[in-house]
């Protein structure tokens, strides 16, 4: 009788860590992570952009241009607590602006806003093809037909930018990979996303030639495709920090130099590669433990 009740206290003693197993196992599943389906993210920041030299072509009334081998850089704002931190002026800097959901566990579609800003180089050493008609340009006198001369431009003759932006509006789809989940710190951990995306290029262009200097001139110009990776360093289940390169196509296919006239546009297609500087916010739209849970590394 004995041996038969302390066999049935082994048993039962088998019975509850067997139980209290499962159960924990089951409460783990059941906690949020940051990369699980229904999650939200939100971030902000700011880019540094190279681009590769491009074949511009600029093309108006008496006048089809190309101007190849073109080099062009980024324009950031020097950093200042006005220039990066005054609300007024959040978007005047090379900006990124991006939201998110994960659909599906470890795999988010997001729509975002690049801001980048293209300014042709002064001084630039471009080789000129095409014709322009007598008398047009008198400013810098080009005039007639040229079939590869190699010229200097200047800025008071040629100038070409989209400081206002050469935005970049695209859809991505994102995987991401958990890289560092302490088990006893809830409060940090390490996420590491790759992503491709395409989508449209909305152009705000300064345009000076032939003695007339057209500024703030917008068009959907074109398109653009991408890929990117980074890193994200998340803190107290809702905030993180996000460094990320991202390198991609454009193609600008009819950028408007002239506000009023329809038929002068500019038209490149060109490499870049950018990295930037996010912070951000998660959240958290179906939470299947309690909110305290969310997320759990």
């Amino acid at each position: 009788m004995l041996t038969e009740l302390k066999k049935d206290n082994l048993d039962m003693k088998y019975l509850v860590v067997l139980v209290l197993f499962s159960l924990s196992f089951s409460l783990n599943a059941q906690r949020k992570v940051s990369t699980e389906k229904g999650t939200v993210f939100v971030q902000w920041g700011y880019n540094r952009t190279h681009y590769t030299k491009s074949n511009l072509r600029v093309v108006g009334p008496g006048y089809d241009l190309t101007l190849s081998g073109a080099k062009a850089v980024d324009r950031p704002e020097a950093f200042s607590v006005n220039n990066y931190l005054n609300p007024t002026n959040l978007t005047v800097p090379q900006f990124n602006l991006r939201a998110g959901y994960y659909y599906k566990d470890k795999w988010a579609i997001s729509l975002g806003y690049d801001h980048f800003k293209y300014v042709f180089e002064d001084r630039n050493q471009v080789t000129l093809s095409g014709q322009i008609d007598p008398g047009v340009d008198t400013v810098s006198n080009w005039n007639g037909t040229y079939t590869g001369e190699k010229i200097t431009t200047k800025y008071s003759d040629f100038h070409y930018e989209n400081t206002n932006g050469m935005n970049f509006i695209r859809v991505e789809l994102t995987r991401s990979f958990p890289l560092y989940s302490p088990r006893k710190n809830k409060n940090f951990g390490i996420v590491g996303n790759v992503g491709v995306s395409a989508g449209t290029i909305l152009s705000v262009n300064d345009f000076n030639f032939l003695g007339q200097f057209d500024r703030v001139t917008y068009s959907i110009s074109g398109y653009g495709f991408s890929g990117q990776s980074s890193v994200r360093f998340e803190f107290w289940k809702h905030l993180y920090l996000q460094g990320g390169l991202n390198t991609g196509f454009i193609h600008q296919v009819k950028v408007r130099t002239r506000p009023n006239d329809a038929s002068s546009s500019a038209r490149q297609a060109l490499g870049y590669v950018e990295y930037n500087v996010l912070i951000g916010g998660l959240f958290y739209l179906k939470p299947k433990g309690k909110c305290d849970d969310c997320p759990n590394w």
